[in-house]
């Protein structure tokens, strides 16, 4: 309930601070008007440090997943929309708010914006295959025209096209 820059304030010196010092920050709200306990505080602040090493985590294991798997066909965006979409309805099933405070429109709108973001992948996806199956067409053509053998042209065609080797 606190305005944007008093909360931007206050999470900064809850980082700051190591989550820690409940009782001055209280203080120091009272002193810019707000008159909020330092057990209100120290909730708000222990609720926003489980959010901050949720986000820090995750974004360990997104660089830890990028870096071991390159996004060759988009996988990744598709990925990180459907685990933001379950996340959402995590949250959204697990708010303990009066309903009457939820901006409907808002969270329409949300979904919406990651409905059309994942359209947007899987046109990209697509169109990534077609180009991709385009160049080895051509490439192909090519290599069939100066000579190298089925094999070899069948081994420049998985490598454009990404596609393993069979065993």
């Amino acid at each position: 309930m606190l305005p944007s820059d008093v909360k931007t304030w206050l999470d900064q010196a809850l980082v700051e601070g190591n989550f820690s010092g409940y009782e001055s920050l209280a203080e120091a709200l009272k002193e810019r008007g707000f008159d909020i306990s330092k057990s209100a505080v120290h909730r708000y602040g222990k609720t926003f440090e489980k959010a901050m090493a949720s986000a820090k985590a995750a974004t360990e294991q997104a660089k830890a997943i990028a870096e071991g798997c390159p996004d060759d066909a988009g996988m990744m965006n598709e990925a990180l929309i459907r685990t933001v979409q379950t996340k959402i309805f995590e949250v959204l099933m697990e708010l303990e708010v009066d309903p009457s405070t939820i901006k409907l429109t808002s969270l329409g709108k949300m979904v919406s914006e990651l409905s059309r973001a994942s359209t947007t992948v899987k046109k990209y996806m697509a169109e990534v295959k077609t180009r991709a199956l385009a160049a080895a067409e051509k490439v192909e053509a090519v290599v069939r025209k100066g000579g190298l053998t089925p094999d070899a042209v069948q081994t420049i065609r998985r490598e454009i096209l990404g596609i393993s080797t069979p065993s």
